[in-house]
């Protein structure tokens, strides 16, 4: 009896078994919602959304003012730092050629020459897309005070809530993971369950960096520029190294947002767009275990 009813029930047990798992690999992970972003850190997201490209694009109409960059507190024309001009060759033919540190790249198409007009950076890469310098002053300066407002803003709220000591910063357990952080980044590895609840290392040094460093430096290099705020601090031009390396360092500082916002675009694109963006929006993340 024991024989044939071990017989009979093992092929029971057997189809329970591969029943439940066959449940387990078809069924999809647990979803869990969190509240990630509050709303003061979701204005101010936007409206550096906003404000970010408007003030690169108005700032490279103001640099096609004068398509060059240099070091000290006077413009040498022989020795620039980065230039960006227009080149006749030998056929007769205009190109556009750009200067870093004395190496000439030819850039006919995006720099220099571009859709048959001769100028620094292209029309669709600035505001206006015309000629305007005085308007593209006017766009910058609007803006660039919006942004340091929000700024001022985002760094209090931050402070006082400990939004950066309790998601911002980075502690010494999480700088120990670094290595591991950078591979799975590269090989596009990411994190799931309680990792993907909070920032990883490279997240919080990005964040920091640019709120704490790179933007106070566009800020201060800024304001080092205008003739009324060196006539009442007039130790700013020293501290930067002259007037010419305030406007280097500027456009150094706008190179670097260029390159946080891609990345993190990118970040936001290949880790789930419609999850990040809806949490921007109401807050609200989704976490897949």
């Amino acid at each position: 009896m024991s024989v044939t009813a071990s017989s009979e029930m093992g092929p029971r047990v057997v189809d329970d078994v591969s029943s439940g798992l066959d449940e387990a690999v078809s069924s999809p992970p647990a979803v869990e919602k969190i509240y990630r972003h509050r709303s003061a850190v979701r204005i101010a997201h936007w409206l550096n959304a906003i404000c970010i490209p408007i003030l690169v694009m108005s700032g490279f109409q103001i640099f096609n003012a004068h398509q060059a960059l240099y070091w000290g507190d006077r413009s040498d024309r022989d020795r620039p730092v980065f230039s960006i001009q227009a080149m006749r060759a030998e056929n007769g033919e205009v190109k556009g050629v750009t200067t870093i540190w004395g190496h000439a790249f030819e850039t006919t198409g995006v720099l220099g020459v571009s859709s048959g007009s001769v100028r620094g950076f292209p029309s669709w890469a600035t505001i206006p897309s015309g000629k305007w310098l005085a308007m593209g002053r006017q766009w910058h300066l609007f803006f660039a005070w919006i942004f340091v407002l929000n700024g001022v803003f985002f760094a209090l709220y931050a402070l006082v809530s400990r939004h950066i000591w309790r998601e911002l910063f980075p502690r010494r357990t999480d700088l120990r993971g670094i290595g591991r952080e950078v591979v799975n980044h590269l090989t596009f590895r990411h994190p799931r369950g309680e990792e993907a609840k909070h920032y990883n290392v490279l997240q919080k040094l990005a964040y920091t960096g640019v709120i704490f460093g790179l933007a106070p430096l566009i800020v201060l290099t800024g304001l080092t520029m205008s003739p009324a705020i060196d006539a009442a601090f007039p130790g700013l031009l020293s501290l930067v190294g002259g007037r010419q390396s305030a406007r280097t360092i500027h456009f150094l500082a706008c190179c670097g947002f260029i390159g946080f916002i891609a990345v993190h675009l990118l970040m936001v694109a290949t880790t789930g767009l419609r999850n990040n963006v809806r949490s921007m929006i109401t807050g609200w993340f989704q976490v897949r275990g």
